[in-house]
């Protein structure tokens, strides 16, 4: 990603709606050719800012800026230079995929003959070729999410917003559009991406911002987020029976140490610095059960996030299952 401007400059965005405050008073920019990632839990103003940012809702203040133009009350006037891929799809269940992507050209007033090779460009690209004259509504979850982005970059916008791109569709069509997305930014495309899937933002994000109850926490490189929790030592253990209920004594005899329980017989161990193992493992020894393994686990993003926030894994693991949407 090599920066050249400011695509977005976001001062004091706020919304609110009647008492409640969506959005509270936000400040970040978008470098072009980064992809930015906006990232909270369900609830937390990601759905509300990417609105405001796009014209589907009026801010109730703040200033926003594409390119270095002032387009806080006139985002639809720009709306040549975005594309926009909702959380849900905006797309027509009775046309077929070709159908629908010449719609969507033509309200950018492409004409016929390059909206048309446009759209079979597209077809291909997005791996839908086979099924561009099947109604839209006979489409999987998958295929329907590829061909809401295709529409959203019909007229090779330099700004992509993405709502949740993968929420609640099969691991092979999440990866094939993860790296769509990724050779769209190598093609120079700025992406704008929310979503509450932490690994999603790990792979594809350059910048991240952690939102949480309408307020930003912190906006920042992989790099330097991960940076801050590289003197945390984390070794995820392998048992040989279920520890659960001596969780309360470990914390009692490890105090300085956190445990998280990832399934019956596999515990995560978080410690400040390095973790003597030893004393670890003739606890459990004395208590019958066995280390099977012992795993140094790289500090990742889901640790940051819980640093920052307070927000705990297993809150974010639910929320993942459930493939909720984001607001």
């Amino acid at each position: 990603m090599t920066a050249e401007g400011t695509a977005i400059e976001v001062l004091g965005l706020t919304k609110r709606f009647g008492d409640v405050l969506a959005v509270d008073s936000v400040d970040f920019d978008v470098r072009e050719g980064e992809v930015f990632g906006f990232l909270g839990p369900n609830g937390a103003g990601k759905t509300t800012t990417i609105n405001m940012l796009t014209g589907l809702a009026r801010p109730s203040g703040g200033t926003i800026r594409f390119f270095e133009r002032d387009v806080t009350l006139k985002v639809k006037q720009v709306q040549h230079l975005m594309g926009v891929v909702p959380d849900e799809s905006n797309l027509y269940p009775e046309m077929n995929g070709f159908e629908n992507l010449c719609f969507c050209a033509a309200l950018y007033g492409m004409r016929r003959h390059e909206r048309e090779d446009r759209a079979r460009e597209l077809l291909e690209r997005f791996g839908l070729d086979k099924v561009g004259g099947r109604k839209f509504a006979a489409y999987s979850r998958g295929m329907k999410r590829k061909l809401t982005i295709a529409a959203g970059i019909i007229h090779r916008p330099p700004l992509l917003f993405l709502d949740e791109p993968t929420t609640g569709i099969d691991v092979a069509s999440a990866r094939q559009i993860r790296q769509l997305l990724a050779a769209l930014n190598e093609g120079g495309t700025t992406i704008f991406l929310t979503t509450h899937y932490i690994e999603e933002a790990e792979r594809l994000c350059d910048r991240i911002a952690f939102i949480v109850a309408g307020k930003l926490v912190r906006v920042d490189t992989l790099a330097n987020l991960v940076r801050d929790i590289q003197d945390r030592h984390i070794v995820q253990l392998a048992l040989s029976h279920d520890a659960g209920n001596l969780l309360d004594e470990l914390r009692d005899g490890f105090p300085d140490v956190e445990f998280e329980r990832l399934s019956d017989s596999t515990l995560r161990v978080h410690a400040p610095g390095l973790l003597p193992l030893a004393p670890l493992v003739r606890f459990f020894e004395d208590h019958a059960i066995q280390v099977n393994e012992a795993r140094i686990i790289r500090p990742s993003l889901e640790e940051v996030f819980v640093e920052i926030t307070g927000i705990e894994l297993e809150k974010m693991k639910t929320e993942k299952e459930k493939g909720g949407r984001g607001s």
